[in-house]
Protein backbone atom coordinates (compact mmCIF):
# COMPACT_ATOMS: atom_id res chain seq x y z
CA UNK A 1 0.00 0.00 0.00
CA UNK A 2 1.13 3.20 -0.77
CA UNK A 3 2.03 6.59 1.47
CA UNK A 4 -0.42 7.97 -1.23
CA UNK A 5 -3.88 5.94 -0.24
CA UNK A 6 -3.30 4.85 3.81
CA UNK A 7 -6.08 2.86 5.01
CA UNK A 8 -8.82 5.24 6.71
CA UNK A 9 -10.51 3.68 9.59
CA UNK A 10 -13.90 5.60 9.52
CA UNK A 11 -13.60 5.74 5.71
CA UNK A 12 -11.75 2.14 4.76
CA UNK A 13 -10.26 2.81 0.88
CA UNK A 14 -12.60 4.71 -0.16
CA UNK A 15 -15.31 2.07 0.35
CA UNK A 16 -17.70 4.35 1.80
CA UNK A 17 -18.77 4.36 6.07
CA UNK A 18 -17.22 1.51 8.10
CA UNK A 19 -19.58 0.01 10.08
CA UNK A 20 -17.80 1.08 13.87
CA UNK A 21 -18.67 4.65 12.44
CA UNK A 22 -22.17 4.44 10.98
CA UNK A 23 -23.81 5.78 14.54
CA UNK A 24 -20.83 8.21 15.38
CA UNK A 25 -21.37 9.46 12.36
CA UNK A 26 -24.94 10.54 12.24
CA UNK A 27 -24.38 12.20 15.59
CA UNK A 28 -21.55 14.02 13.85
CA UNK A 29 -23.58 15.11 10.56
CA UNK A 30 -26.21 16.35 13.15
CA UNK A 31 -24.12 18.54 15.22
CA UNK A 32 -23.00 22.61 14.68
CA UNK A 33 -19.62 23.02 14.39
CA UNK A 34 -19.35 26.01 16.57
CA UNK A 35 -20.58 23.47 19.35
CA UNK A 36 -17.94 21.20 18.79
CA UNK A 37 -15.25 23.45 18.64
CA UNK A 38 -16.70 24.81 22.01
CA UNK A 39 -16.21 21.63 23.40
CA UNK A 40 -12.98 21.15 21.68
CA UNK A 41 -12.01 24.14 23.88
CA UNK A 42 -13.62 22.89 27.15
CA UNK A 43 -11.79 19.92 26.68
CA UNK A 44 -8.29 21.49 26.64
CA UNK A 45 -9.21 23.82 29.62
CA UNK A 46 -10.58 20.49 31.36
CA UNK A 47 -7.12 19.10 30.82
CA UNK A 48 -5.25 22.23 31.59
CA UNK A 49 -7.34 22.74 34.96
CA UNK A 50 -6.51 18.64 35.82
CA UNK A 51 -2.80 19.04 35.30
CA UNK A 52 -2.47 16.73 32.21
CA UNK A 53 1.18 17.74 31.19
CA UNK A 54 4.36 16.54 30.78
CA UNK A 55 8.15 17.23 30.51
CA UNK A 56 10.07 17.49 27.51
CA UNK A 57 12.39 14.32 28.27
CA UNK A 58 12.45 14.75 32.00
CA UNK A 59 14.15 18.07 31.78
CA UNK A 60 14.17 20.08 34.66
CA UNK A 61 14.21 23.32 33.20
CA UNK A 62 11.78 22.80 30.54
CA UNK A 63 8.15 23.75 30.53
CA UNK A 64 5.50 21.74 31.49
CA UNK A 65 3.54 21.16 28.34
CA UNK A 66 -0.41 20.12 27.50
CA UNK A 67 -0.93 17.17 25.30
CA UNK A 68 -3.32 17.80 22.48
CA UNK A 69 -6.47 16.10 22.71
CA UNK A 70 -8.65 15.76 19.79
CA UNK A 71 -12.49 14.67 20.48
CA UNK A 72 -13.06 12.46 17.62
CA UNK A 73 -12.78 9.15 18.86
CA UNK A 74 -11.03 5.84 17.40
CA UNK A 75 -13.76 3.18 16.85
CA UNK A 76 -12.59 -0.28 17.06
CA UNK A 77 -15.41 -3.15 16.23
CA UNK A 78 -15.83 -5.85 18.67
CA UNK A 79 -14.61 -8.40 16.02
CA UNK A 80 -11.35 -6.42 15.38
CA UNK A 81 -10.61 -6.33 19.06
CA UNK A 82 -11.25 -10.12 19.40
CA UNK A 83 -8.56 -10.67 17.00
CA UNK A 84 -6.25 -8.29 18.20
CA UNK A 85 -6.68 -9.73 22.04
CA UNK A 86 -5.60 -12.58 21.54
CA UNK A 87 -2.91 -11.72 19.41
CA UNK A 88 -1.32 -9.56 22.62
CA UNK A 89 -1.89 -12.38 25.26
CA UNK A 90 0.07 -14.85 23.03
CA UNK A 91 2.49 -12.16 22.38
CA UNK A 92 3.05 -11.10 26.46
CA UNK A 93 2.59 -15.00 27.40
CA UNK A 94 5.15 -15.16 24.78
CA UNK A 95 7.24 -12.35 26.60
CA UNK A 96 7.25 -13.68 30.04
CA UNK A 97 8.27 -17.12 28.53
CA UNK A 98 11.42 -16.01 27.09
CA UNK A 99 12.67 -13.47 30.12
CA UNK A 100 12.28 -16.44 32.59
CA UNK A 101 14.63 -18.37 29.85
CA UNK A 102 16.89 -16.26 28.92
CA UNK A 103 17.76 -15.78 32.85
CA UNK A 104 17.29 -19.49 33.50
CA UNK A 105 18.57 -21.90 31.26
CA UNK A 106 18.34 -20.07 27.96
CA UNK A 107 16.94 -22.72 26.05
CA UNK A 108 15.74 -20.54 23.29
CA UNK A 109 19.98 -19.99 22.46
CA UNK A 110 20.88 -23.79 22.74
CA UNK A 111 17.90 -24.57 20.50
CA UNK A 112 19.65 -21.94 17.72
CA UNK A 113 16.67 -19.78 17.62
CA UNK A 114 18.70 -16.72 19.17
CA UNK A 115 22.24 -15.76 18.81
CA UNK A 116 24.19 -15.98 22.12
CA UNK A 117 25.54 -12.19 21.62
CA UNK A 118 22.06 -10.58 21.41
CA UNK A 119 21.92 -11.42 25.30
CA UNK A 120 25.51 -11.52 26.12
CA UNK A 121 26.34 -8.05 24.53
CA UNK A 122 23.08 -6.59 25.20
CA UNK A 123 23.27 -3.85 27.96
CA UNK A 124 19.53 -4.15 29.02
CA UNK A 125 20.51 -8.21 30.16
CA UNK A 126 20.91 -7.81 34.02
CA UNK A 127 23.38 -10.72 35.03
CA UNK A 128 21.67 -9.79 38.58
CA UNK A 129 18.80 -11.69 38.16
CA UNK A 130 20.58 -15.05 36.50
CA UNK A 131 18.57 -17.59 38.79
CA UNK A 132 15.38 -15.57 39.75
CA UNK A 133 12.51 -16.27 39.47
CA UNK A 134 10.07 -13.15 40.37
CA UNK A 135 6.66 -14.55 42.73
CA UNK A 136 4.42 -16.09 40.93
CA UNK A 137 6.89 -16.25 37.46
CA UNK A 138 5.49 -12.81 36.29
CA UNK A 139 8.24 -10.47 34.82
CA UNK A 140 6.13 -7.91 33.05
CA UNK A 141 3.35 -7.03 35.52
CA UNK A 142 2.07 -4.21 33.12
CA UNK A 143 2.73 -3.91 28.97
CA UNK A 144 2.51 -1.85 27.08
CA UNK A 145 2.30 -3.63 23.04
CA UNK A 146 2.19 -0.47 20.25
CA UNK A 147 0.18 -1.32 17.41
CA UNK A 148 -0.31 0.29 14.06
CA UNK A 149 -2.78 -0.41 11.31
CA UNK A 150 -2.07 -0.68 7.09
CA UNK A 151 -5.74 -1.98 5.97
CA UNK A 152 -8.86 -3.63 7.21
CA UNK A 153 -7.41 -6.68 8.46
CA UNK A 154 -3.07 -5.89 8.44
CA UNK A 155 -2.20 -4.77 12.20
CA UNK A 156 1.54 -4.89 12.87
CA UNK A 157 3.12 -5.14 16.37
CA UNK A 158 5.32 -1.87 16.29
CA UNK A 159 7.07 -2.22 19.31
CA UNK A 160 6.94 -4.13 23.26
CA UNK A 161 7.01 -1.99 26.02
CA UNK A 162 8.05 -4.24 28.95
CA UNK A 163 9.93 -2.20 31.39
CA UNK A 164 7.69 0.68 32.44
CA UNK A 165 5.06 1.81 29.89
CA UNK A 166 3.35 5.15 30.04
CA UNK A 167 0.54 6.61 28.99
CA UNK A 168 -2.17 5.24 30.87
CA UNK A 169 -3.84 8.37 32.77
CA UNK A 170 -4.03 9.66 29.55
CA UNK A 171 -6.27 6.80 28.08
CA UNK A 172 -8.05 7.23 31.33
CA UNK A 173 -8.68 10.85 31.46
CA UNK A 174 -9.29 10.96 28.00
CA UNK A 175 -12.60 8.35 28.29
CA UNK A 176 -13.49 11.00 31.55
CA UNK A 177 -13.08 14.04 29.41
CA UNK A 178 -15.31 11.78 26.42
CA UNK A 179 -18.23 11.38 28.86
CA UNK A 180 -18.51 14.72 30.50
CA UNK A 181 -18.03 16.57 27.15
CA UNK A 182 -20.68 14.34 25.06
CA UNK A 183 -22.75 11.44 27.50
CA UNK A 184 -25.15 11.36 24.55
CA UNK A 185 -22.68 9.93 22.23
CA UNK A 186 -22.57 6.76 25.11
CA UNK A 187 -25.98 6.21 25.06
CA UNK A 188 -26.11 5.65 21.17
CA UNK A 189 -22.81 3.41 20.99
CA UNK A 190 -22.08 0.76 23.40
CA UNK A 191 -18.26 1.22 24.07
CA UNK A 192 -16.58 -1.01 26.14
CA UNK A 193 -15.82 0.73 29.77
CA UNK A 194 -11.58 1.35 31.06
CA UNK A 195 -12.49 3.19 34.03
CA UNK A 196 -12.04 -0.20 36.10
CA UNK A 197 -8.06 0.09 35.24
CA UNK A 198 -6.66 1.19 38.65
CA UNK A 199 -8.73 -1.43 40.47
CA UNK A 200 -7.11 -3.80 38.02
CA UNK A 201 -4.15 -3.32 37.97
CA UNK A 202 -4.46 -2.89 41.93
CA UNK A 203 -5.79 -6.94 41.82
CA UNK A 204 -3.67 -7.80 39.56
CA UNK A 205 -0.33 -6.69 41.57
CA UNK A 206 -1.37 -7.69 44.98
CA UNK A 207 -1.94 -11.49 42.94
CA UNK A 208 1.99 -11.33 42.71
CA UNK A 209 2.67 -10.58 45.92
CA UNK A 210 5.44 -12.54 47.40
CA UNK A 211 4.38 -15.46 49.74
CA UNK A 212 3.63 -14.94 53.25
CA UNK A 213 2.60 -11.58 52.33
CA UNK A 214 -0.66 -11.97 52.91
CA UNK A 215 -4.26 -11.61 52.23
CA UNK A 216 -4.50 -7.82 51.80
CA UNK A 217 -0.38 -7.02 50.59
CA UNK A 218 1.01 -3.46 51.04
CA UNK A 219 1.21 -1.97 47.67
CA UNK A 220 3.32 1.37 46.51
CA UNK A 221 4.22 3.58 43.22
CA UNK A 222 8.11 4.43 43.39
CA UNK A 223 8.67 7.88 41.15
CA UNK A 224 11.97 9.58 40.22
CA UNK A 225 9.89 12.98 41.37
CA UNK A 226 8.70 15.63 39.75
CA UNK A 227 11.16 16.05 37.39
CA UNK A 228 10.24 13.48 35.76
CA UNK A 229 7.58 13.55 32.16
CA UNK A 230 5.63 10.89 33.20
CA UNK A 231 5.21 12.57 36.95
CA UNK A 232 1.91 12.57 36.42
CA UNK A 233 0.48 9.50 35.86
CA UNK A 234 2.68 8.11 39.04
CA UNK A 235 0.79 10.38 40.89
CA UNK A 236 -2.56 10.00 38.77
CA UNK A 237 -2.16 6.16 39.46
CA UNK A 238 -1.01 6.35 43.10
CA UNK A 239 -4.12 8.27 44.05
CA UNK A 240 -6.39 6.33 41.66
CA UNK A 241 -5.16 2.63 43.05
CA UNK A 242 -5.36 4.30 46.90
CA UNK A 243 -1.32 3.46 47.58
CA UNK A 244 0.86 5.54 48.87
CA UNK A 245 3.72 7.42 45.87
CA UNK A 246 7.09 7.06 47.19
CA UNK A 247 10.57 8.24 46.51
CA UNK A 248 13.51 6.60 46.90
CA UNK A 249 14.50 8.70 50.07
CA UNK A 250 11.24 7.38 51.57
CA UNK A 251 12.08 3.66 51.61
CA UNK A 252 14.82 1.22 53.23
CA UNK A 253 15.54 -1.73 54.08
CA UNK A 254 14.43 -2.64 57.63
CA UNK A 255 15.14 -6.73 58.86
CA UNK A 256 15.13 -8.02 55.39
CA UNK A 257 12.08 -6.44 54.31
CA UNK A 258 11.69 -2.81 52.13
CA UNK A 259 9.94 -0.67 54.34
CA UNK A 260 8.34 3.15 53.49
CA UNK A 261 8.10 6.06 56.48
CA UNK A 262 4.85 6.81 57.60
CA UNK A 263 3.72 8.58 61.01
CA UNK A 264 3.87 5.55 63.01
CA UNK A 265 7.33 4.74 61.64
CA UNK A 266 8.82 1.98 59.00
CA UNK A 267 6.29 -0.17 57.17
CA UNK A 268 7.17 -2.87 55.26
CA UNK A 269 5.59 -3.20 51.35
CA UNK A 270 4.73 -6.22 49.64
CA UNK A 271 4.98 -4.87 46.00
CA UNK A 272 6.69 -1.89 44.69
CA UNK A 273 5.22 -0.72 41.35
CA UNK A 274 8.26 1.24 40.17
CA UNK A 275 8.59 3.68 37.58
CA UNK A 276 12.40 4.14 38.12
CA UNK A 277 14.85 2.53 35.34
CA UNK A 278 16.74 -0.62 36.52
CA UNK A 279 20.09 1.55 36.66
CA UNK A 280 18.66 3.66 39.11
CA UNK A 281 16.96 1.07 41.14
CA UNK A 282 19.90 0.21 43.81
CA UNK A 283 22.66 1.87 44.51
CA UNK A 284 24.45 -0.99 45.78
CA UNK A 285 24.01 -3.41 42.69
CA UNK A 286 23.52 -0.77 39.96
CA UNK A 287 24.16 2.47 39.53
CA UNK A 288 26.78 3.53 42.67
CA UNK A 289 25.55 7.63 42.33
CA UNK A 290 21.73 7.14 42.04
CA UNK A 291 19.57 9.01 44.58
CA UNK A 292 16.52 7.88 43.14
CA UNK A 293 16.77 4.58 44.61
CA UNK A 294 16.76 2.20 47.39
CA UNK A 295 20.46 0.53 49.18
CA UNK A 296 19.78 -3.11 49.27
CA UNK A 297 16.48 -3.62 47.01
CA UNK A 298 18.19 -6.25 45.30
CA UNK A 299 19.33 -8.48 47.69
CA UNK A 300 15.69 -8.49 49.61
CA UNK A 301 14.26 -9.32 45.77
CA UNK A 302 16.79 -11.73 45.25
CA UNK A 303 15.47 -13.31 48.63
CA UNK A 304 12.16 -13.15 47.64
CA UNK A 305 11.22 -10.11 50.17
CA UNK A 306 9.65 -8.01 47.38
CA UNK A 307 8.02 -7.96 44.32
CA UNK A 308 9.06 -4.92 41.86
CA UNK A 309 6.75 -4.95 39.06
CA UNK A 310 8.06 -4.72 36.14
CA UNK A 311 10.66 -7.26 37.10
CA UNK A 312 14.54 -5.83 36.92
CA UNK A 313 16.22 -7.20 33.53
CA UNK A 314 12.31 -6.53 31.19
CA UNK A 315 14.26 -4.07 29.16
CA UNK A 316 15.82 -6.80 27.09
CA UNK A 317 12.29 -7.31 26.27
CA UNK A 318 12.18 -3.98 24.60
CA UNK A 319 14.98 -4.22 23.18
CA UNK A 320 14.81 -3.55 19.34
CA UNK A 321 17.08 -6.02 18.22
CA UNK A 322 15.26 -8.71 19.67
CA UNK A 323 11.85 -7.36 18.64
CA UNK A 324 12.96 -9.10 15.45
CA UNK A 325 13.15 -12.18 16.75
CA UNK A 326 10.09 -11.97 17.93
CA UNK A 327 8.05 -14.44 15.65
CA UNK A 328 10.64 -17.16 16.56
CA UNK A 329 10.29 -16.01 20.00
CA UNK A 330 6.34 -15.97 19.87
CA UNK A 331 6.71 -19.80 18.28
CA UNK A 332 8.92 -21.01 20.41
CA UNK A 333 7.76 -20.85 23.82
CA UNK A 334 3.95 -21.20 22.17
CA UNK A 335 4.20 -24.03 19.72
CA UNK A 336 1.85 -21.23 17.65
CA UNK A 337 2.63 -19.19 15.01
CA UNK A 338 2.37 -15.28 15.96
CA UNK A 339 -1.33 -13.91 15.15
CA UNK A 340 0.26 -10.56 15.11
CA UNK A 341 2.59 -9.07 12.78
CA UNK A 342 5.97 -7.74 13.26
CA UNK A 343 6.99 -5.16 11.01
CA UNK A 344 10.15 -6.52 8.75
CA UNK A 345 13.46 -5.45 10.58
CA UNK A 346 17.05 -4.78 9.05
CA UNK A 347 19.34 -5.82 12.15
CA UNK A 348 22.20 -3.30 11.14
CA UNK A 349 25.01 -5.06 12.81
CA UNK A 350 24.70 -7.66 10.31
CA UNK A 351 26.83 -7.06 6.94
CA UNK A 352 24.15 -7.63 4.47
CA UNK A 353 21.23 -5.81 5.92
CA UNK A 354 23.52 -2.78 7.01
CA UNK A 355 24.62 -2.27 3.41
CA UNK A 356 20.78 -2.66 2.38
CA UNK A 357 20.09 0.15 4.81
CA UNK A 358 22.81 2.34 3.90
CA UNK A 359 21.35 1.78 -0.12
CA UNK A 360 18.21 2.51 0.98
CA UNK A 361 18.58 5.06 3.44
CA UNK A 362 16.05 7.53 2.14
CA UNK A 363 12.84 5.31 2.58
CA UNK A 364 13.56 3.55 5.55
CA UNK A 365 12.85 4.31 9.47
CA UNK A 366 15.81 3.86 11.26
CA UNK A 367 15.77 3.53 14.97
CA UNK A 368 17.89 3.14 18.04
CA UNK A 369 17.70 -0.76 19.56
CA UNK A 370 17.38 1.38 23.26
CA UNK A 371 16.00 3.89 21.85
CA UNK A 372 12.34 5.44 22.94
CA UNK A 373 9.99 8.55 22.59
CA UNK A 374 10.49 9.30 19.11
CA UNK A 375 14.31 10.17 19.96
CA UNK A 376 17.42 9.52 18.10
CA UNK A 377 15.01 7.95 14.71
CA UNK A 378 15.59 9.02 11.25
CA UNK A 379 12.81 8.81 9.22
CA UNK A 380 14.13 8.62 5.61
CA UNK A 381 11.34 10.19 3.21
CA UNK A 382 11.12 13.11 5.79
CA UNK A 383 14.63 13.90 5.92
CA UNK A 384 16.94 16.43 4.83
CA UNK A 385 19.92 15.33 2.58
CA UNK A 386 22.51 16.61 5.50
CA UNK A 387 20.39 14.74 8.39
CA UNK A 388 20.56 11.69 5.90
CA UNK A 389 24.44 12.03 5.87
CA UNK A 390 24.88 12.10 8.89
CA UNK A 391 22.58 9.64 9.93
CA UNK A 392 24.76 7.32 7.31
CA UNK A 393 28.13 8.27 9.69
CA UNK A 394 26.09 6.88 12.68
CA UNK A 395 25.38 4.12 11.29
CA UNK A 396 28.83 3.27 9.53
CA UNK A 397 30.68 4.16 13.08
CA UNK A 398 28.04 1.72 15.50
CA UNK A 399 26.00 -0.46 13.07
CA UNK A 400 24.81 -2.73 16.11
CA UNK A 401 23.33 0.48 17.73
CA UNK A 402 20.01 0.63 15.14
CA UNK A 403 17.55 -1.32 13.43
CA UNK A 404 15.75 0.11 10.04
CA UNK A 405 12.33 -0.82 9.11
CA UNK A 406 10.09 0.28 5.90
CA UNK A 407 8.08 3.28 5.97
CA UNK A 408 4.65 1.84 6.75
CA UNK A 409 1.62 3.47 5.23
CA UNK A 410 -0.08 3.53 8.74
CA UNK A 411 -3.96 4.37 8.65
CA UNK A 412 -5.32 7.50 9.59
CA UNK A 413 -8.63 8.43 11.84
CA UNK A 414 -10.23 11.58 11.74
CA UNK A 415 -9.58 14.64 13.76
CA UNK A 416 -11.58 17.80 14.52
CA UNK A 417 -10.43 20.97 12.80
CA UNK A 418 -11.89 24.24 12.15
CA UNK A 419 -12.89 23.12 8.14
CA UNK A 420 -14.30 20.08 9.53
CA UNK A 421 -12.76 16.45 9.79
CA UNK A 422 -9.29 15.37 8.34
CA UNK A 423 -7.13 12.44 8.66
CA UNK A 424 -3.92 11.88 10.48
CA UNK A 425 -2.27 8.77 11.32
CA UNK A 426 -2.31 7.12 14.71
CA UNK A 427 -0.94 4.22 16.40
CA UNK A 428 -2.60 2.00 19.62
CA UNK A 429 -1.27 1.28 22.65
CA UNK A 430 -3.05 -1.61 24.29
CA UNK A 431 -2.19 -2.13 28.48
CA UNK A 432 -2.07 -5.21 29.49
CA UNK A 433 -2.11 -6.51 32.98
CA UNK A 434 -0.48 -10.01 33.70
CA UNK A 435 -0.74 -12.11 37.01
CA UNK A 436 0.05 -16.02 37.79
CA UNK A 437 -3.41 -17.37 36.74
CA UNK A 438 -4.54 -14.08 34.56
CA UNK A 439 -3.65 -11.97 31.50
CA UNK A 440 -6.41 -8.91 31.31
CA UNK A 441 -6.17 -6.25 28.47
CA UNK A 442 -7.90 -3.36 29.15
CA UNK A 443 -10.56 -3.02 25.93
CA UNK A 444 -8.83 0.14 24.01
CA UNK A 445 -5.92 1.86 24.87
CA UNK A 446 -3.96 5.29 24.24
CA UNK A 447 -4.56 6.17 20.73
CA UNK A 448 -1.67 8.76 19.70
CA UNK A 449 -1.96 10.86 16.57
CA UNK A 450 -0.13 12.87 14.68
CA UNK A 451 -1.27 16.07 14.48
CA UNK A 452 0.40 17.71 11.45
CA UNK A 453 -0.81 16.99 7.75
CA UNK A 454 1.25 13.78 6.90
CA UNK A 455 3.67 13.12 9.88
CA UNK A 456 4.25 9.60 10.52
CA UNK A 457 5.48 10.81 14.20
CA UNK A 458 2.52 10.55 16.94
CA UNK A 459 4.88 11.14 20.19
CA UNK A 460 3.72 13.76 22.16
CA UNK A 461 7.09 14.58 23.09
CA UNK A 462 6.87 15.26 18.76
CA UNK A 463 4.06 17.06 18.78
CA UNK A 464 1.50 14.45 18.46
CA UNK A 465 -1.71 14.12 20.91
CA UNK A 466 -4.19 12.06 21.94
CA UNK A 467 -7.90 10.38 21.50
CA UNK A 468 -10.46 8.29 22.98
CA UNK A 469 -9.98 4.92 21.82
CA UNK A 470 -13.96 2.87 21.63
CA UNK A 471 -14.11 -0.71 21.31
CA UNK A 472 -17.92 -1.34 21.12
CA UNK A 473 -19.27 -4.26 22.66
CA UNK A 474 -20.80 -7.42 20.87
Amino acid sequence: MSENSPFDEMWGQGAGLREPYREFSGWFENEDPARLRAKQREAEELFRLTGITFNVYGRADAEERLIPFDIIPRIISAREWQKLSRGIEQRVRALNAFLHDIYHRQEIVRAGRLPLEMIRRNDAFLPQMCGVTPPGGVYTHIVGIDLVRTGDEEFYVLEDNARTPSGVSYMLENRETMLQMFPELFSRNRVQPVSTYPRDLCTSLAACAPFGAGEDPTLAVLTPGIYNSAYFEHAFLADQMGVELVEGHDLRVVDGRVAMRTTQGYQPIDVLYRRVDDDFLDPLNFNPDSALGIPGIMDVYRAGGITIANAPGTGIADDKAIYSYMPDIVEFYTGEKAILQNVPTWRCNEPEALAYVLDNLAELVVKEVHGSGGYGMLIGPAASKKELAEFRRKLESRPANYIAQPTLSLSTVPIFTRSGLAPRHVDLRPFVLVSPDRVHITPGGLTRVALKKGSLVVNSSQGGGTKDTWVLGE
